[in-house]
Order: structure tokens, then C-alpha cells, then sequence
């Protein structure tokens, strides 16, 4: 059963470093919620907390809203695949996957029974005798996520469990755990410094620095509508061009800006007339050879980069600025180093946020 997860001023310090500061958050039952955030930030403080690893220094933590601040660990009935695995080398995979179960005195036959569909979730089954310490890095972290489940918690715990992977199995396990989420709807928190990851597969996410969130919201929420450079930053690319505002009514301004008068229809901020602010324009919202009327600029083009799909620009504009462009199923025609281009800039795309004092 999917149970909620309720943080009322959870605060959790080593010494004099404050690793998680005032956070208070509600998790819905059946969730997937990502804590993302550079390294340092007191996600994984904050995950060994819901563990039951560290007792909050303030604050409540509830399942379901039943205080858990000191009920110990093997008593929370949460699951955790940690970022190195943490399997018993020794033991083979079904021993691995078996042992929560012994410790909760299960019958041989339950057991049984719950590994085999367990090992089937995960798509191990052939896997069932083999010692774990001959597995590669992908099979073992299915194992660690199979033992996790085995138990059936009431929430799941994921410290980056796929940073030691490469590319092409990440983005495999990424789906398949988005699939076993859905098929089980377990509550489940998952960390990582991948924004890749957490837009990809979360529901909601919480944006983490110096132990505190940041911004919570869906994962297109966050992208479109970011607090703060830093958000804007973290998760994506973006370009910043800082100016002032000048007129402001109705979700639409001008910004005063050393390369002219940008104008906006994305302000989701409380502004006023001369304040200064940080434009954030992504990457894939700069036309080349555009006339979007207002927003019009003359660039230079610096280095181009062939993707594939995508080809990336670097552009400069009045020699002081650089931007960034990545423009979509690029064809044959391409733009050289040296050429001088007219970039437009949708109003929609240009998104003022507070400057960071």
C-alpha cells in the first residue's frame, strides 16, 4: 500500500555544518519525487534521514502521519539501493535478495516465491545462482533494486543508483525503473546530481542547495519557470543576459540590456521598474535567420558543433556577449565561424529572474 511521506522543519547538522536546514515537504502516496542538486547540498543526508540512518536534530518526519524520528531503522519498512550497491559478495544472487526476507522469518516457500517474482520484475531470473561478485555493474544494481523490493516496502529509497553505469545502460535501467514504479506504485525518493534523470523520469523534484530546496515542482515546471539563475542553471543549459526592467504590467515587460531592449511575456516574478534582473534564454529558443519581431539581435558565429540531431552555436553579440543555440535536425546548410547571423528570441523564451544578491 502507497503511504504518504510528510518533512515538517526537518533540520540535520555534523558539527557546525548545517547539512539540512529547516526543510519541511509532503510526498503524495505512490509518488516518485527526485531530490536533485550538486554534490554537498545535503540530498543524501536528507535520504539517510527517511532511512532511518540519522535522527533529525528538529523537526517530524512521518510515514502516513505517524511520527518515525525514533523508530529504528529495521522497523520503517523502507527500501534502499545505494550508488555502490552494497551487496554481500560472498553470497549469490537469491541469497543476496533473500536475506531481508529471513529477517523477517518468512516461510521458505513465501520466499521463494517472492524472489521468483522479484527476479522477473528485474529481469534476472537466469540469474538466480550465480555469485553476485561475478555479475557486471548493471546485473548487480538490478540485484540491489531486487532486494529492495523483495521486502515490499512502504517506501523506496534511491541514493544515484545509476552514477556508476555508462551511458547506454543508465538510460535502460532509467525506463525499467520507471516501469517497476508504475506497476508498483511504491512511494519512492530518489537522489541524483543528473538532471537528465530527474526530468526524465520524476513526477515532482525538489531542487537542493546548501540544505535547502530551492523550488519544488513538476520537472516542466522547474525547466519553464525556474526561481532563480541558479535553477535555471542546474537543470538544463541557459543563456543569461542581465538588464533592467523598464515597463512591466500583466506578465509582460522591457528590459534595458547592453545589447538593446529585449522584451518578455514570461514574468513570474514580482518585479519592479529598474530593478535589475538575470533574462534566462535556452539554448533551443534562439533562431538563427529569425524575425521574430521584437526581439532581434546581429551575432557573430564563433565555433559550430555537429550533433547529429542537434548543432550547437556558440555566438557572440557586440563582442561582449556570448550566447548559446542549439538548433533541431540541422540540414546540409550550415552557418561557418565568422558569418554574421540575425538571431530572434520569442518572448515567451525570454524568462527574468531575480538576480542572486
Amino acid at each position: 500500500m502507497s503511504i504518504s511521506v510528510e518533512l515538517n522543519q526537518i533540520t540535520k547538522a555534523f558539527d557546525t555544518t548545517v547539512a539540512v536546514n529547516d526543510i519541511s515537504l509532503t510526498i503524495a502516496p505512490g509518488e516518485l519525487f527526485f531530490l536533485l542538486g550538486p554534490s554537498g547540498c545535503g540530498k543524501s543526508t536528507l535520504l539517510r534521514v527517511l532511512a532511518g540512518f540519522y535522527r533529525p536534530d528538529a523537526g517530524e518526519l512521518l510515514f502516513d502521519g505517524e511520527v518515525m524520528n525514533n523508530v529504528p531503522p529495521h522497523q520503517r519498512n523502507t527500501g534502499m539501493v545505494f550508488q555502490n550497491y552494497a551487496l554481500w559478495p560472498h553470497m549469490t544472487v537469491r541469497e543476496n535478495i533473500e536475506y531481508g526476507l529471513r529477517l523477517r522469518k518468512l516461510e521458505k516457500s513465501t520466499r521463494k516465491e517472492k524472489i521468483a517474482t522479484v527476479l522477473e520484475m528485474v529481469e534476472m531470473a537466469d540469474y538466480r545462482d550465480r555469485p553476485v561478485n561475478t555479475l557486471s555493474g548493471g546485473q548487480q544494481q538490478r540485484i540491489a533494486l531486487a532486494r529492495a523490493l523483495v521486502i515490499e516496502p512502504s517506501v523506496l529509497l534511491l541514493d544515484e543508483p545509476l552514477s556508476n553505469l555508462d551511458a547506454a545502460l543508465r538510460q535502460n535501467l532509467r525506463d525499467e525503473i520507471k516501469d517497476i514504479h508504475s506497476r508498483t506504485q511504491i512511494t519512492t525518493l530518489y537522489v541524483t546530481h543528473d538532471q537528465v534523470e530527474a526530468i526524465s523520469m520524476a513526477d515532482r523534484m525538489a531542487i537542493m542547495k546548501d540544505g535547502v530546496f530551492v523550488q519544488v515542482g513538476t520537472p516542466r515546471e522547474i525547466y519553464q519557470y525556474p526561481a532563480d539563475p541558479f535553477v535555471a542553471s542546474f537543470v538544463g543549459e541557459t543563456n543569461f543576459i542581465t538588464g533592467n526592467i523598464q515597463e512591466i504590467s500583466n506578465g509582460k515587460a522591457t528590459i534595458e540590456t547592453p545589447v538593446g531592449v529585449l522584451h518578455t511575456e514570461s514574468v513570474h516574478h514580482d518585479f519592479t521598474p529598474g530593478q535589475e534582473v538575470s533574462c534566462s534564454i535556452r539554448p533551443e529558443t534562439i533562431h538563427l535567420n529569425g524575425n521574430s519581431v521584437p526581439n532581434q539581435l546581429t551575432a557573430k558565429v564563433g565555433a559550430v558543433t555537429y550533433l547529429g540531431r542537434v548543432e550547437e552555436y556558440e555566438l557572440s553579440i557586440a563582442d561582449s556577449l556570448k550566447l548559446k543555440a542549439i538548433i533541431h535536425n540541422p540540414g546540409t546548410e550550415t552557418k561557418k565561424p565568422g558569418d554574421t547571423v540575425n538571431i530572434s528570441m520569442s518572448p515567451k523564451a525570454i524568462v527574468p529572474l531575480p538576480t542572486n544578491d
